[in-house]
């Protein structure tokens, strides 16, 4: 019951420091979160501690976009994280607590830190995986355009980013996963930029 309760809490907190759009906004996280808890219950992952990493992987997003800050969003998504947790009265021992900022830390692409952890490598790979499939073409044609690009700039990133996500993938289950996902996305990038070269 108490875990239900911190939960909810969790939950409310992320869901008032999330972005308010569809590419990294709370229904990316809550993609995210169902994709986690399906791979840890096959994996048999600690899946408290890992809805509590998944809610809170992306709140440092919103708070980036409103500073000038270099920092990436996955070290500022553990430093809330931390100093959120940190304010609670729910007693985690020190290595749940630990694990939860491991997970939220090494979840990004681009961040340096890698997952060492069952839970941290469920969210790497479960968050890669919404940047694939049709929802991925959504959210990357959506992240373009919300950053000022055009169908070059679209292009590039499916190039350089998108299309190697499924070599990044750390666990079998989500390669298993990523396969069809990655299959669209692919097929999308050959049409685009075929039709691109005939302009």
């Amino acid at each position: 019951m108490l875990e239900n309760n911190f939960i909810l809490k969790v939950r409310k907190f992320a869901l008032d420091n999330s972005e308010k759009d569809d590419i990294h906004g709370f229904l990316h996280v809550e993609r995210v979160l169902n994709l986690c808890l399906q791979i840890g219950k096959r994996l048999n992952a600690n899946l408290f501690i890992l809805e509590i990493a998944v809610l809170l992987h992306d709140i440092g997003r919103k708070n980036r976009s409103k500073t000038t800050s270099i920092k990436n969003h996955a070290e500022l998504s553990a430093e809330m994280a931390f100093n959120f947790l940190d304010s609670c009265d729910l007693k985690l021992s020190k290595k749940d607590f630990d694990n939860i900022i491991h997970c939220i830390r090494s979840h990004s692409f681009s961040n340096n830190s890698n997952p060492q952890t069952l839970e941290a490598k469920i969210l790497s790979d479960a968050d890669k995986l919404d940047a694939l499939g049709a929802i991925g073409l959504y959210r990357t044609i959506g992240f373009t355009i919300k950053n000022k690009g055009n169908l070059n700039d679209l292009i590039k990133h499916l190039r350089e980013k998108i299309i190697k996500l499924k070599d990044t993938l750390l666990l079998d289950i989500s390669r298993k996963i990523a396969r069809k996902r990655h299959e669209i996305v692919l097929d999308f990038y050959k049409q685009i930029k075929n039709e691109a070269d005939l302009d």
